[in-house]
């Protein structure tokens, strides 16, 4: 099989030693005579992953014993978008609008009452993180995007304000050390560093439930579903599965503190070759630059060509910028390896000759 360095900025690449065990958890779980697919969600078997899985995601972040409970949903981290002004919002709830993810949460929250956009950097194309957010007015609570994939900017510090914080933190969740504690609710689609797409991971305060006095449908209560530990309905078996298994992973690498050392390591290397190259630009201000998602453009269309043909002789995939912006973007998540990044710095170098 082709060693492929694969850039992709979701459902994104996984530790080949996950890949591993939940093949084999296919052909037969821990031994049972019987798939992962196909036993019951409400078996001893995966009552326990479960248990395991919801444990991990909270000590992997220090948030055990602090009074946050972890939930593994389904809907994707979109499904929380309209969740969240469900169970929190009584009249008016702030959001920071730092690209399409953002602006997405907005419309949602817009359905359930008012909301103030308290900080934006739509008007420059959200290339940059606003500053000095602050926030007087009251608010039920303050919603913001840690990373944006797309643009490639992301939050260095954690805003302030006078309400409960809610971060969609999808694309660097697990990646680097962060004041987690500081904020109420965290939500993110597992498929960035958290497992494969078809699952969601919400980390809440339960203590800032149960204040808006509306009537929530089962599916969207938060409550009800941390009543129900996650069982509301059919689990994602597998999918939690293989969540677990990369969680595992993670600790055994040292946790966060040690996987953010290689992240700082893999960002660094490839901004580096970018700033260092005439011929490349990239997106982002410098100063908001994401670690997860990289995002450049070539100063002339004609190197596109010669950069995509280098990229397919690397054995280099999905490189390419989102379709709603262009130009190219390198997500550089946990998995991703040191050596892959070294493989897209020699190409971008190799160009030097080419061009």
């Amino acid at each position: 099989m082709k060693n492929i360095h694969n850039f992709c900025a979701g459902p994104c690449l996984l530790p080949q030693s996950v890949y591993e065990q939940a093949s084999q958890a296919i052909l037969d779980f821990e031994q049972t005579g019987m798939s992962i697919l196909s036993i019951s969600h409400r078996s001893k078997e995966f009552i326990a992953v479960l248990e395991e899985a919801r444990s991990l995601s909270l000590e992997l972040l220090g948030l055990q014993h602090k009074g946050y409970v972890a939930l593994f949903l389904q809907g994707g981290a979109s499904m929380e978008f309209l969740r969240i002004p469900y169970n929190l919002m009584q009249q008016k709830a702030g959001y920071i609008n730092t690209g399409t993810w953002s602006a997405k949460a907005i419309e949602q929250a817009q359905l359930m009452g008012e909301v103030s956009i308290v900080a934006s950097s739509e008007d420059r194309a959200y290339t940059y993180i606003p500053k000095e957010i602050h926030v007087k007015e009251p608010l039920d609570y303050m919603h913001f995007t840690s990373n944006n994939t797309i643009y490639g900017t992301q939050f260095n510090s954690i805003p302030k304000a006078n309400a409960p914080l809610v971060c969609d933190m999808s694309s660097d969740i697990y990646s680097r050390e962060f004041a987690y504690d500081q904020i109420d609710l965290i939500y993110a689609g597992a498929q960035k560093n958290i497992g494969p797409a078809g699952v969601s991971l919400i980390l809440i305060k339960e203590e800032i439930l149960g204040n808006t006095q509306r009537v929530i449908p089962h599916m969207m209560d938060y409550q009800e579903h941390i009543n129900k530990d996650s069982l509301y309905h059919t689990a994602n078996v597998f999918a939690v599965y293989t969540c677990l298994l990369n969680l595992r992973w993670l600790k055994q690498q040292g946790g966060v503190a040690a996987i953010e050392r290689v992240n700082n390591q893999k960002a660094a290397l490839l901004y580096q070759t970018i700033d260092q190259l005439d011929f490349v630009q990239g997106v982002a201000a410098v100063e908001d630059r994401s670690k997860m998602n990289v995002t450049f453009r070539f100063t002339e269309e004609r190197m596109n060509g010669v950069f995509d043909q280098l990229c397919t002789e690397a054995h280099i995939a999905n490189v390419q910028g989102h379709r709603s912006v262009g130009g190219y973007r390198a997500s550089l998540y946990n998995a991703v390896t040191l050596d892959s990044v070294a493989v897209l710095v020699n190409v971008l170098e190799q160009m030097k000759t080419v061009i």
